[in-house]
Formats: structure tokens, sequence, C-alpha cells
């Protein structure tokens, strides 16, 4: 399987594409962020983030994606650009015919780290050791996606077991 994790933002996304051999070792092919310039006006950055995934898609193939369900905090105008973002790229991976799990925040920390609550230091320590990483992947973005792509693994893993 080759997972696409997926942190939506619109300035910043946050991708890690995780391949499950058939052994069961788990590797990181690549990760990082996808940006859109500031002070552009917002379709211009949706379009500039839609042919991103699109193009990442088309280079590396993903079997499957997870992507973060929105959150919403206490800065409404920050969770709608973030939904504006999150749809551009929902439509780009349905367009693709990719099958799409989505996962809340919480689910992916307990997922990760055993505990919903671990701040962003502690998810970037699990991930590099699940990875069998140098360091731990940095920006917290790219780690996030990373995150997103190991907690679908292991999330098929049990229903592959369970069937």
């Amino acid at each position: 399987m080759l997972i696409l994790g997926i942190d939506p933002g619109t300035a910043t996304t946050g991708y890690g594409l995780v391949r499950e051999q058939a052994d069961g070792t788990l590797i990181a092919l690549t990760y990082g962020v996808f940006t859109t310039k500031a002070h552009t006006p917002m379709p211009e950055r949706l379009l500039d983030l839609y042919q991103q995934i699109t193009d990442f898609v088309q280079v590396y193939h993903p079997t499957e994606v997870a992507i973060e369900e929105l959150f919403f905090g206490k800065n409404v105008t920050t969770g709608i650009k973030v939904a504006q973002a999150r749809g551009v790229i929902l439509l780009a991976l349905a367009q693709a015919g990719l099958p799409i799990a989505e996962y809340k925040p919480n689910s992916v920390k307990t997922a990760i780290t055993g505990y919903g609550g671990a701040d962003k230091y502690q998810m970037q320590l699990m991930v590099a050791q699940l990875l069998n990483l140098d360091a731990p992947p940095k920006p917290d973005d790219a780690a996030d996606g990373l995150a997103l792509a190991l907690t679908h693994l292991q999330m098929t893993r049990f229903d592959r077991l369970s069937q």
C-alpha cells in the first residue's frame, strides 16, 4: 500500500507518503509541504494548491489517502480558509479516483502516541521512530501528513486482521 497523508491548509499543506512493504515495514518515501504565496487572492491560491496536489498524485500514484478532518478552534476565519483548501484538495483527490479516509486530530494523536493530547514534538518523535527516520520530520505540517498516513495504515491493518 502507498498511503498519502494530508494535513490541509491554505498557506501550508503538509503531506507524507508512506509505503507498507510486504513484510510490514513502513517507509517514508517523501514528505514536505505544498505552499501558496501570501498576499495572493484566495482563488489563485486555491488553484495553485489544486495543481500541486494533482501533479503530486500523477507523479507518485498513491493507492489511498488519509486527510485530517476540519477542526474549528477559536479562530473561525482561519477555519473557513482551511475548509476552502480542504475542499479543493478533496476535489483533486476525488477526480483522481482515490479512496479517501478522514481522521480527527485527536484520533491521529492517539494512534501515533497513545495519547490524544500529545503535543507537536511528541508527534514528531513518534513519527520518526515509527518510520525509522534519523531525525523528527520538519516542518510540523509534514510530520502531521506522515502521521495521517501512519494512522490510516494502522486502521487498515486492523480491518484486514478482523476479516
